[in-house]
């Protein structure tokens, strides 16, 4: 077995980096941005009104009766001498000479007079690129609704994204059967696919769940056919070293150039990788917890670095609500619950408990042959 670290570094030196393509600004959300883009304009493009009201210049009080000369409103400004007021809208251009905007509740309205009834603080005059300039950037990242708003108001028409990594999963085992299909007594829905696909694709990349490989050599070798061009193939059990335990032997034999089998870690055991083709073969364990542990510490990264992120998961720091104790020769990712109370590490840790898994926020990071921990204790935690 070798340690978590080594084995991590050992996967993120097979990414290999994801080439860029173009794509409409429309279709962006949820890619990840490879170059940085420029703001075409200033925003707002000119100085804008903050308020429905009118429009003045000079230096007005309380009680002053203006002409209203005119009428600037989204799309058609007010073009002219401001030698008294103009009606003005929300957003609309404000006259160069205009020194505020009156409310329209501040005003008391007469035909084609005003008079101003109270005068409150500020300006109420969005500057001209007051939200950020032409020519300001926005850095890579992955980006969110907001951001593709952002982009279109910059004038941005298309962005330059990374390609997303092609992503095959196989579900192995003949006690597996597809979730609301006939199954027998001795089987037990396929969810792990699941649940990869999701932390897949929100990740950026894609998931392609394959047909469940049974415990058969020519049936796991045919599901593996399905996967060729992947940049990453994720087998889901068969993984040990049991009498029913294929995939290393058959990856092997289709040549994959194994890098590591078995790691100092719990829960995930029993995870391989390696070289496949152009790409990279994971073998993650079964039992849905460290098929789940597995995939936030080797997969998520590895996606990352092929991709232009930042790889390793960021490690946080929280305080224990609750005795810990010691712990074994390996290192341990304990699901547990953080809060404003601090984390309080689940007491019954059982690789296979799902629904306790959906409880938890977090998992505890356990050093190899780490002292029991009392409560207060500063740990090492991995927000999930």
């Amino acid at each position: 077995m070798i340690p978590v670290d080594q084995a991590q570094a050992m996967v993120l030196d097979m990414a290999r980096p994801m080439g860029t393509e173009v794509v409409p600004l429309h279709r962006a959300s949820g890619r990840l941005l490879a170059v940085a883009v420029a703001a075409r304009r200033d925003q707002p493009p000119f100085d804008a009104s903050a308020m429905d009201g009118y429009a003045v210049g000079g230096d007005p009080e309380i009680g002053a009766v203006l002409p209203v000369i005119g009428e600037s409103r989204a799309g058609a400004a007010f073009h002219g001498d401001l030698t008294g007021a103009i009606r003005i809208s929300t957003g609309a251009p404000v006259p160069a000479q205009a020194t505020r905007v009156i409310m329209q509740e501040h005003v008391r309205r007469d035909g084609d007079t005003i008079t101003i009834t109270e005068l409150s603080e500020g300006r109420h005059i969005r500057a001209q690129g007051q939200d950020f300039r032409a020519g300001q950037t926005f850095a890579p990242r992955r980006l969110r609704p907001a951001d593709i708003g952002l982009l279109a108001a910059m004038d941005v028409a298309e962005v330059s994204v990374f390609r997303r990594p092609d992503i095959a999963i196989i579900s192995t085992g003949d006690e597996l059967a597809a979730p609301g299909s006939p199954m027998r007594d001795d089987q037990i829905p396929a969810s792990n696919a699941f649940t990869l696909q999701a932390m897949i694709e929100e990740a950026g990349a894609t998931a392609r769940v394959l047909p469940i490989a049974t415990d058969d050599a020519d049936t796991l070798r045919a599901v593996f056919a399905l996967a060729k061009g992947a940049d990453v193939v994720v087998t889901i059990g068969g993984a040990s070293v049991g009498d029913h335990d294929l995939v290393g032997p058959i990856a092997r034999e289709l040549g994959m150039d194994l890098s590591f089998h078995k790691i100092a870690m719990r829960p995930g055991k029993p995870l391989m990788a390696g070289r496949m083709g152009d790409g990279v073969m994971l073998g993650l364990p079964g039992n849905p917890v460290s098929s789940f542990v597995c995939a936030q510490i080797f997969l998520l990264p590895l996606i990352r670095a092929m991709t232009g992120q930042t790889a390793l998961p960021d490690v946080q720091s929280a305080r224990l609500a609750a005795e810990v104790p010691a712990n074994g020769p390996r290192t341990h990712f304990m699901r547990g619950r953080l809060d404003a109370g601090g984390l309080v590490p689940f007491s019954e840790q059982d690789s296979s408990l799902m629904l306790r898994l959906t409880e938890a926020n977090v998992l505890l990071i356990r050093p190899p042959n780490d002292p029991a921990r009392p409560a207060g204790d500063e740990v090492s935690v991995l927000p999930i």
